[in-house]
């Protein structure tokens, strides 16, 4: 019997206590996770294993040039079936990608949880 390959996550933010929050989250949720603190990192991460990655969650604020509605932007772009969740303290100000999930901060660990769920089916 062969085993089912494990759905990859790409954390994207640039607080690392969160950073680290959502991915004990997601590894709970039994995904693999990628961190990356910006969003050309998270872009090479894609570029080099994107079919494998099932969701992308990013902050809008992150480390570089780049923000993470751009990345949003990127990787719905390429990837149309990427669960893409985007999330900020800010209220959220431009407009998001279709078919990508804003979640404000504060955000609560069911709330993770929850979009790992739907990324998983």
């Amino acid at each position: 019997m062969g085993y089912a390959r494990r759905s990859t996550a790409l954390v994207v933010e640039n607080d690392e206590a969160q950073r680290t929050l959502v991915s004990l989250l997601l590894e709970e949720s039994e995904m693999d996770v990628i961190e990356c603190e910006s969003a050309e990192a998270a872009i090479l991460v894609l570029e080099e294993s994107g079919n494998n990655v099932s969701m992308v969650f990013t902050d809008i604020e992150l480390a570089g040039m780049m923000d993470g509605v751009e990345l949003a932007c990127l990787a719905r772009q390429r990837y149309p079936d990427l669960k893409v969740i985007v999330t900020s303290g800010a209220p959220r100000v431009r407009r998001l990608p279709d078919g990508t999930l804003f979640m404000a901060k504060p955000w609560s660990p069911i709330d993770i949880l929850r979009v790992a769920e739907q990324a998983l089916h």
